[in-house]
């Protein structure tokens, strides 16, 4: 069902009910709710800003329309919904999402419904190329004990004995987890051979059955196993790869936006901008603008003036 959202500014709302503890890095930028986490020196290895763990209820609703983190999110009890794709989808217990950097992210509770949840969040200079992977899942199932008990034994280390062996170890773990998740080794051969033949020619006419034909599937046991391993239809993940690889040209390229168009499968250039602007949250134009500006040591930079900081979007509740 579609779902016409108001206008997505940044915003920051934990609400009256809101508990949350963490863990911070040295040397980041201090935000209000992180300012009283303890410091781990360790969290800089693996270039992470924060962790954290979290007890939400509305009104807490969270939106960055230029994120220059990648979000970790592990959900515990209850459910709260997060953006992912131009689409609001339910983060319940079991599960959980990677939110990339330099893209629209929000994620909110929902009313009348309380959501436990642990997070990670990563920095990620625009130099550097992502951890996670082009069969990599947007959201999965997922057991957050561990990786929670980990965060939990780095906030007590981190504010008492603040051993820095005990606190190396909880992040090494922490990390771990995270990549278990982002890295999974229990894809089948098939389905990454795939996305890789599709990465390569994404101008290609790619539908379903051509996608099940090439990976040996049927077209529903296809459909299965996507939204299994990734999360995604398999022609949303094609569009994703599409939108991925655009970012990549318009952030490195001077092309035009109808040669990028025409580069990952899009004929009509306005059909491909609408699609970047819901799956990205900026039109080509813009964010080619926002790329060329980089930030100074990967941090947030100050928006130029007279550059808007609003974004409307039409958005699909799952």
């Amino acid at each position: 069902m579609n779902e016409s959202a108001p206008e997505l500014v940044d915003v920051t709302v934990h609400g009256a009910h809101t508990d949350m503890r963490g863990v911070r890095a040295a040397n980041v930028e201090l935000r209000p709710w992180i300012r009283s986490f303890p410091v781990c020196q360790a969290l800089g290895q693996y270039r992470i800003v924060h962790v954290g763990i979290q007890k939400a209820s509305a009104p807490m609703r969270i939106v960055r329309t230029r994120q220059t983190t990648t979000y970790f999110l592990a959900g515990g009890k209850g459910r709260g919904r997060v953006l992912i794709d131009g689409r609001w989808r339910v983060c319940r217990e079991g599960y959980a999402c990677l939110l990339p950097a330099h893209t629209l992210n929000a994620f909110e509770a929902i009313p009348g419904a309380r959501w436990e949840f642990c997070w990670v969040c990563y920095q990620r200079p625009r130099e550097q190329r992502p951890f996670a992977d082009i069969t990599t899942p947007v959201m999965a199932r997922f057991d957050p004990l561990p990786l929670r008990a980990a965060i939990q034994g780095l906030i007590h280390e981190s504010s008492g004995p603040s051993q820095p062996a005990l606190m190396q170890q909880w992040t090494d773990l922490i990390h771990a987890y995270v990549l278990r998740f982002a890295q999974p080794l229990d894809q089948p051969d098939q389905l990454r051979m795939l996305w890789e033949r599709v990465a390569a020619n994404l101008s290609g006419g790619w539908s379903l059955a051509r996608l099940a034909g090439e990976a040996g599937y049927s077209c529903e046991h296809l459909r299965r196993l996507c939204h299994r391993q990734l999360g995604r239809s398999p022609m949303h993940q094609v569009t994703y790869l599409r939108m991925r690889r655009a970012a990549e040209l318009l952030a490195a390229t001077d092309f035009t936006v109808e040669a990028i168009a025409n580069e990952v499968g899009y004929q009509n250039p306005f059909v491909f901008s609408n699609a970047f602007t819901k799956w990205i949250g900026f039109r080509p134009s813009e964010y080619r603008r926002k790329k060329l500006l980089p930030a100074p040591n990967g941090l947030s930079r100050r928006p130029v003036p007279g550059e808007g900081r609003r974004i409307r979007m039409g958005v699909r509740s799952d």
